[in-house]
């Protein structure tokens, strides 16, 4: 699946952030997480030896599920990145060049925004969607701000202690968020099978629930 074949609409529109992640464990858990309705799997590149956990997802899942990397913060780890073959990039700030090379070689990309000058420059650099990050940084009031004066259907995902729940999530989708990026409160390194699974269907209830 590559950026020009890609609508959000088609996909449970949460981001799976498995930061952390060992190669040895990386097919099990998102085979979980996929099990649950997951289709978007990041490795931030901060993880150990996160390139050959992306490689074996890729090898695994790519053909039919987004699978990519996060912290991608300079183009020479977008290449690295684009060499596993991966299809999905996401960024914790807007890196022109790294937005630039992400689409070229047909990767969904998220990067990081917090202003209106870094959104509108990464639309403007070809992005799929903006990442918002940190959205506690943002909070309610300045996404629907922002949000007012995106195109319309920007797809935006708040990033950064979303929860399990209604009461998080519902508050940003109601003044325009698409979905949103998922860390630590669906996944960490030491979480069993059983706990993975768990926070998966929760999260995967909650924003069932928040749009109904």
């Amino acid at each position: 699946m590559k950026n020009n074949d890609f609508n959000l609409n088609d996909h449970l529109p949460l981001v799976a952030i498995i930061r952390g992640i060992l190669p040895d464990d990386c097919v099990r858990v998102t085979q979980i997480l996929i099990e649950e309705g997951f289709s978007m799997i990041e490795v931030p590149l901060n993880s150990p030896d996160a390139l050959t956990s992306i490689k074996t997802l890729v090898q695994h899942f790519g053909e039919n599920f987004l699978i990519g990397a996060g912290t991608v913060t300079t183009a020479e780890k977008a290449q690295a990145v684009i060499d596993t073959g991966a299809n999905l990039m996401v960024t914790p700030n807007f890196n022109e060049e790294v937005v630039k090379m992400s689409v070229a070689a047909g990767c969904v990309t998220f990067p990081g925004v917090v202003t209106p000058t870094e959104a509108f420059s990464a639309l403007a650099a070809g992005a799929t969607g903006l990442k918002l990050f940190p959205i506690s940084m943002i909070g309610l009031d300045g996404f629907k701000a922002l949000n007012s004066v995106l195109p319309p259907d920007t797809a935006c995902l708040p990033v950064g202690g979303i929860n399990p729940t209604v009461e998080s999530m519902k508050p940003y989708l109601d003044i325009g968020a698409k979905g949103f990026g998922l860390g630590a409160s669906l996944y960490k390194p030491g979480m069993s099978d059983e706990e993975i699974r768990s926070n998966a269907k929760a999260f995967n209830q909650s924003y069932t629930e928040s749009i109904s």
